[in-house]
């Protein structure tokens, strides 16, 4: 029988994963503070993967798979099965309910459905216009008779026969899942209740899921995009954890599984199941916590985390100690109301794909992912990654590549990278494989500067921490693009989402609308600010319901708030038991954040108010970096030639492993050194020092 205390323990041992597009990585942690990390090939089902890196892990810390089961008392995971769900469209056959007149709220969106997630250059190329359907069909959306007004008055009382006809449609279409959405509910949710009160009656195997509970926003196409997207993956996330579990528990596994969410922390996978939605950016979110907890105990406040994985680039952005939170993300063609860490991502990895069209050399965002992989994996793949460039610079060691006995092929990828890009270029391979390298690393640096300079941020103010499995292999380049006296990589890079998950604190929200508008030279009134309060105490009685130890746990709130007539809206911090002094310093850290994002003279009082909703979030701290952890002297293991400048002159280069550095140590550049499933690159003039936690402070020089 699993352990019901959904409370994430610190006392016995920890696993973190984290699936990813190439490997799933694992974090394990024993009870005296001694850590691991392992990689394994992510799998179809991506359940068996898990359950190898699980394996790995025993063998890693010598103990019989079952004997670590035993001793695991928090299993902390992320996943982007829901996610790729909705991307490659195996999401289940959906069927959204709404009110009469309102069918075609999906259909149309905000007027750019069509173009809804395209990047710049890709809005310009007319043939992927319109190429993502709905996440329901027309055919599948069905209307009902009721309506009621933005103050909650029911205006016209639901038909509940016309609200059976429409279930049984889509019953007759074999729907597995019905969304609900219905004008105003989050104002009155009373005709909502009632018609899925009715569905569970006439479809009781259907997944239900209704918008004052998943969405609860002004924005009828947003909230019933998010309505509709978590309906779809009900099933799926069900199916899956009840799987994990199971396999998990044969394994004599009793801890309860943690899942992390895009919000950036963990809760009970009960929780998951019944809001799937929430946890689409699960993994990055929880590098970007694990960068914020490292800044804690390094004593800064901003931090930029980035994550190179197989498939992916990940960037997110701490400031003043806190991730920056975005109230909505698009997928698969749609914008949804999904709280998340603010995490920017391009397609470059370690498997992103370089090629030749018309004489450009491009990397990414096509990857080999995991099967067939890089072609010095030996696999089958055929064309030339950043990871076989790596290779051929001379960065990877072909016998000692991430933790699963892999061996690269180095002949191989050299041969492919000078076949595909050598001679269309007329480069010889290791000039084409420092192409690759450059093309790679100049992507990386534009999207850091998009989320720093472009936002209003200094990126030579923040911390850069670097992650995945090629992330401290490129750093180094990237702080000279921007300018950056160096970075820093923890012992647990490699599977830095992975050690989110397992540490990440305890973490639920919950929201309300609380529509206030405020004309130009109108000051808040003792009602505005009476809305808003009965708002704020709501979201915090919520959150803390789901809170296990609610006790312990610290409150934050934050209010949507825009210019009157603005589509958009920005989250400003908002205090417990708000008066009219804090309404008014309210509107005033809108205007500052404001105009740090949009340039200074932006702001505009002139246009009014308006404050849309709140949000609480409510944390209870799960457990603090590791200190004191017994670390290890870098082995050297020799030298190697590694391409740095000058592909015709590479330089002799030091390489050392280690699995967890021991404080005080330092080594001049160039070198290398190994950690558990990446290599920390320390360029010609750079320099690395180690500290208590077991970081590695690496300087670039000039």
């Amino acid at each position: 029988m699993r352990n019901s205390d959904p409370t994430p323990a610190t006392t016995g041992w920890t696993i973190g994963t984290d699936v990813g597009g190439t490997f799933t990585d694992l974090w394990l942690r024993s009870q005296d503070g001694q850590s691991w990390v392992c990689k394994s090939p992510t799998t179809s089902d991506v359940v068996t993967g898990v359950v190898n890196a699980v394996h790995l892990a025993a063998q890693t810390a010598g103990l019989d798979v079952a004997d670590l089961c035993s001793r695991v008392t928090r299993f902390g995971h992320g996943t982007t099965v829901g996610l790729n769900a909705l991307l490659t469209g195996r999401a289940v056959r959906t069927g959204l309910l709404t009110t009469r007149g309102f069918g075609d709220v999906l259909e149309i969106g905000r007027l750019r459905r069509g173009t809804a997630g395209l990047t710049g250059l890709e809005l310009g190329d007319y043939h992927l216009r319109g190429q993502i359907p709905p996440l329901v069909p027309r055919t599948l959306v069905q209307e009902v008779d009721e309506r009621i007004d933005t103050d909650g008055v029911i205006r016209t009382p639901l038909d509940l026969v016309s609200a059976g006809e429409a279930i049984g449609r889509l019953a007759d279409a074999g729907v597995e899942a019905v969304g609900i959405c219905l004008l105003w509910a989050t104002e009155n949710p009373y005709h909502e209740i009632a018609v899925a009160s009715l569905v569970r009656e006439l479809l009781p195997d259907a997944f239900v899921s209704v918008s004052h509970e998943i969405a609860p926003s002004v924005g009828e196409y947003a909230r019933a995009s998010t309505t509709v997207a978590n309906a779809a993956l009900g099933p799926i996330a069900g199916h899956y954890l009840t799987r994990l579990e199971a396999e998990l528990a044969a394994l004599g596994m009793t801890a309860p599984i943690m899942m992390t969410t895009s919000a950036g922390g963990v809760v009970p996978a009960s929780t998951v199941t019944q809001r799937p939605v929430n946890g689409l950016l699960s993994g990055p979110a929880s590098c970007v916590v694990a960068g914020q907890k490292l800044g804690q105990a390094l004593g800064t406040s901003h931090v930029l985390t980035m994550d190179v994985g197989g498939t992916s680039f990940d960037v997110g952005v701490v400031v003043d100690g806190a991730p920056l939170i975005s109230e909505q993300v698009t997928f698969g063609g749609a914008d949804m109301r999904v709280p998340s860490v603010d995490i920017a991502s391009i397609g470059a990895g370690g498997g992103s794909i370089a090629a030749v069209d018309g004489g450009v050399l491009t990397v990414g965002p096509r990857s080999a992912g995991a099967a067939p992989g890089p072609v010095c994996y030996g696999k089958g793949g055929t064309q030339p990654t950043t990871t076989d460039a790596d290779l051929v610079l001379g960065v990877l060691d072909p016998e000692a590549f991430g933790s699963g006995g892999i061996v690269l092929d180095r002949a191989a990828a050299e041969d492919a990278i000078q076949n595909t890009i050598g001679m269309p270029l007329g480069l010889d391979a290791m000039a084409a494989a420092r192409a690759i390298r450059v093309v790679f690393d100049s992507a990386m640096a534009d999207l850091l500067r998009a989320v720093t300079i472009e936002r209003g941020h200094d990126p030579r103010e923040f911390t850069l921490i670097a992650g995945g499995g090629s992330g401290p292999s490129h750093a180094w380049a990237l702080c000279r693009e921007l300018g950056l006296d160096g970075f820093v990589v923890p012992p647990t890079a490699t599977a830095q989402s992975a050690y989110g998950a397992g540490t990440s604190d305890l973490k639920t929200t919950a929201s309300r609308t609380s529509y206030v508008r405020l004309p130009s030279g109108v000051e808040p009134s003792p009602n505005d600010v009476a809305t808003i309060a009965a708002a704020v105490a709501d979201t915090k009685r919520r959150a803390l319901a789901e809170m296990p130890g609610a006790d312990l746990s610290a409150v934050t709130f934050s209010a949507s708030v825009r210019y009157h007539g603005q589509a958009h809206h920005l989250d400003v911090a908002l205090p417990d038991a708000p008066d009219l002094s804090a309404v008014a310093d309210l509107l005033r850290l809108f205007e500052k954040e404001y105009e740090q994002l949009y340039g200074k003279g932006a702001g505009f009082r002139e246009a009014g108010f308006e404050i849309l909703s709140v949000r609480a979030v409510a944390t209870r701290e799960a457990t603090t970096v590791d200190a004191g952890v017994q670390g290890e002297p870098f082995t050297r293991l020799g030298s190697r030639p590694v391409v740095f400048d000058d592909p015709a002159r590479p330089d002799d280069t030091g390489v050392f492993a280690c699995r967890w550095p021991a404080a005080g140590q330092d080594l001049e550049g160039p070198c290398l050194v190994q950690l558990p499933g990446c290599v920390v690159v320390i360029p010609p003039g750079g320099r690395a020092t180690t500290d208590d936690l077991g970081l590695i402070h690496v300087t670039v020089g000039a």
